[in-house]
Parts: structure tokens; sequence; C-alpha cells
């Protein structure tokens, strides 16, 4: 594509600047869920501010009179007045969790609100939307999607949670085109016998190996899913061992069979399978490995990893308690991509250590995408050190950023401090190859800037190894 060349750095900033703000971002992980979910789709200031960043943030400040368990036995807006009092009053909210409550505000045109402290006055904006039941979450969200300039967000969709379920099943509910669903398979990763029989048991499929199978690629039809995901636990761990013998996709066909293969008397009730209810180790000679693979390969759906949290490091902090592992096992990734070479892996990782050997094996193997900056590493002093080595190893060829909101809300300052980092690491970028010679033209950063913002991502879902 033929252009005027950009002639000087300050037209490059002033280009740079336009473009990243006026793209249009596909947000590929979320936990977000769709107004017409209820009470399972999260928004309003009660909930930005009892969002677990600001809950350990909080307790950072807190008086020794004030526990955990005290704490979470108030009600929510309760919780919300503790924090606002000691993260917003009585100091700056100058951390990047409190920043962004602080442009979302802003925002929404509560600066006057904002200046004067006023959390009343902030609620009373809410209500306005609460009072209009679905239909006022309905706005609250499509509001929320144009000052994010989130084209559409990837939800995680956990099938063996009833209270999710039931939006799903028997009947499907609507839902709007901004949400596109994920489904969320963390017991085949872990190997968890029990929520895997209890879920089986519970939707009147088979405790078998046969069953599992069937039972996924139902949930597949039901919810039409980008891809599959998980996040592994701390030690997340697959061997190398003796691979000889064994096929390169698929479960072992005797194996499924067999009748009760995996049945377990103990049994239990199907838990939500929330993060961090999980069990830990991954054998990669293991059936329900295989299987979850073979599922991806029939219905050609990529499996997402989040790879290197450590759950409750803090247990009385219970979702805010969660850590990183320093260093995660990031050849496992390698070893995945080998072993199943017609799967496609999309990944990110927790830990600032594992970024550089992620960018080594993306550019090893056509079969993983890399995205996002997550969690702990979603600060702009890291956004911009790791988006910086991303461009530098991968050109555009992957995807800069997710907000992993669970908060309906933070779309807007999660993609807001985003779009500023990436934005300032791009500049730098193409004033450095203009200096070596190369003169990139508008609608050149134009296409760049999409790919980095989804169109990597959608080229990488396009692809198929099955052949």
């Amino acid at each position: 594509m033929v252009g005027e060349p950009t002639p000087s750095n300050l037209s490059i900033a002033s280009t740079v600047s336009a473009e990243v703000a006026a793209a249009s971002v596909i947000d590929l992980h979320t936990h977000l869920l769709p107004p017409s979910h209820g009470m399972l789709c999260l928004w309003g200031i009660d909930e930005l501010l009892t969002y677990h960043y600001l809950v350990a943030e909080f307790f950072m400040t807190a008086p020794s009179s004030i526990s955990p368990q005290s704490f979470y036995a108030l009600e929510k807006k309760e919780q919300a007045n503790l924090i606002w009092q000691a993260l917003f009053v009585d100091r700056s909210p100058i951390s990047e969790a409190c920043r962004g409550v602080v442009t979302t505000l802003s925002a929404l045109g509560l600066g006057a609100a904002l200046t004067k402290r006023d959390l009343d006055e902030v609620r009373k904006y809410y209500q306005v939307f609460r009072d209009g039941g679905l239909e006022g979450a309905e706005k609250f969200s499509e509001l929320v999607y144009r000052l994010s300039g989130v084209q559409y967000a990837v939800m995680t969709n956990i099938p063996f949670n009833a209270a999710e379920a039931r939006h799903w099943r028997p009947k499907k509910k609507e839902y709007p085109l901004q949400y596109r669903s994920a489904l969320r398979v963390d017991p085949l990763l872990a190997g968890d016998r029990s929520t895997i029989e209890a879920a089986l048991k519970s939707s009147g499929y088979e405790a078998t190996l046969d069953g599992a199978r069937q039972y996924f690629l139902d949930w597949c039809d039901t919810m039409s899913p980008e891809y599959l995901m998980a996040s592994t636990p701390h030690d997340f761990f697959v061997p190398d061992g003796d691979l000889a013998g064994v096929k390169k996709t698929g479960v072992d066909s005797n194996a499924l069979k067999e009748p009760f293969a995996f049945v377990d008397a103990s049994g239990a009730e199907c838990n939500a399978c929330e993060e961090g209810d999980v069990p830990s180790v991954i054998d990669e000679g293991s059936d329900f490995l295989t299987l979850l693979m073979e599922v991806c390969e029939e219905r050609d759906l990529p499996l997402a990893i989040k790879i290197g949290a450590h759950r409750g490091v803090n247990p009385d902090l219970q979702q805010a308690g969660d850590g990183v592992v320093a260093f995660a096992d990031s050849q496992m990734l390698a070893r995945l991509c080998t072993r199943f070479p017609k799967v496609r892996f999309l990944a990110t990782f927790l830990s600032r250590n594992n970024q550089h050997e992620a960018c080594v094996l993306a550019s090893k193997f056509r079969n993983l995408h890399i995205y996002g900056c997550w969690w702990f590493c979603n600060n702009p002093s890291i956004i911009k050190e790791i988006s910086t080595m991303r461009v530098e190893m991968l050109g555009t060829s992957f995807t800069a950023q997710h907000s992993d909101a669970r908060v309906l809300d933070q779309l807007i300052y999660k993609w807001s401090h985003s779009r500023s980092v990436i934005c300032s690491v791009l500049i730098k970028e193409y004033t450095k190859l203009q200096a070596s010679g190369w003169l990139a033209n508008r609608m050149e950063i134009r296409r760049d800037i999409r790919r980095l913002f989804g169109g990597s991502y959608c080229e990488f879902m396009s692809k198929s190894f099955k052949v």
C-alpha cells in the first residue's frame, strides 16, 4: 500500500497517537459476563472498589483491628466505603489500580464527584442505570464498550459452575455480539477426576473418557467458543518422558471404551471451578490431557493457557491473596506445541521473568501466539518493557494486550492506560525505523496498530493445522 511518507519525528508521534486512539480493540481474554447473566455481570462503583487488587492494597494499610474475616463479613457497600476512605481519601489514589478507578469515573463524566471526594454522588450516577433493570445494565454495557473502544471481549465461561451453566442450558440466553464465549476447562488440564466425574453424573453422561469427551463437545456446541482455556496452577508441569508409542494427538481408543474409566468411588459435588479451586499437577501421559487435545483438534479450537499464578499465597485474603511464581516452566509450552502440532495455543505468562523466553518460543512455533500483559504485569512500567521487547523480537506477530477485566467498567481504564503506554513504545520504534531509512506512511502504521490490537489474533485464529 503506497502513501505519503511520514516526514518527521513530530509527525510520527501525532500519527501513531491518532491511530492508537482510533483503533478498535479485540479484548481476547476477560472474566466479564453479559447483563443477561444477572448478578454474574459485575459493574458499578462498589464492584470497582472491592476488586481484589484494591482489597490487597487496602490490607497493606488497614488497622490491625480489621481482619480479613471481619472485612469479608461486611456487605459489599461497607467494604467499598472502607477502601474509598483508606485509599482515596486518607491517601492519594496513586497506584495503578486506584488510578484506574479515577480514570474510569472521569471518563463517565464524574469529575465533579471526584473533586469533592463524594462517593454518594458516584453511587447516584450508577443507580440511574440500575433502576432501569436489564435494559439499564445493557445501556451501561454499551456505554462502556463505546468509551473503551472495544469491538468485542472474550468471556470466561465455566460449565462446572451451576450458577453460570443455567444461563446456557436448557436454553441459551441471548447476549450482545460484544461478548464472545470461551470454554474454561481447568479440570481437564489439571486431571481433576472428582470434578469431571461429578459434572458428568449431574449432566447425565457416562462416567467414562468417552462420556467426558462428549460432554465437552456438547458444551462446545452450546457455547460456540472462540477457544478453550485454562489457568495453570503454580506447579504446572509437563514432564519430558518417553513419548515412544504415544500418538501425537487423540486419546487411548481402548480406554474410551472401558466403562467407568475414571470413576472415583469417593465422588464429590460439582464445584464452581473458580480460579484457585483446581488441583495442580499435569501429566503429559494423562488421558485427560490427550482428551482435551482431541476436542481441540476435532473442533479446530485453540487452547489458551495462562501460566504462572500461585493461588492462595495468603488464603485469608481469598481472591486477593493470590501471588506469582518467580519462574514458571515455560518449556512445558514448547513440549505441548511439539507434541500437538495440529493444535493452536494462545499463551500469556504472569511472571516478568518468563517474558523473554515466551518471545523466543513464539518465534519457534507457528502454532503458538503470545498475548497480553497479565495481572501483575498489567502495570505501565512493565507493559512498556514487555511491549518493547515483543516488538523488537516478534514485530507485529503478537497481541499487545488483554484487559483480564472482571468488572465491566474496568474496560475503560485498562484500555485507556494500555493504549497510552503502547503508543509511547510504538512512537520510539517507528522513529528508530525511520532513522534506519524506512519511512512508514499512515496506512502502514494503521495496519500495524490494528494487528497489535486484535488483527494478529484474528489472523492466528483463522489458521488451521489440521491438514
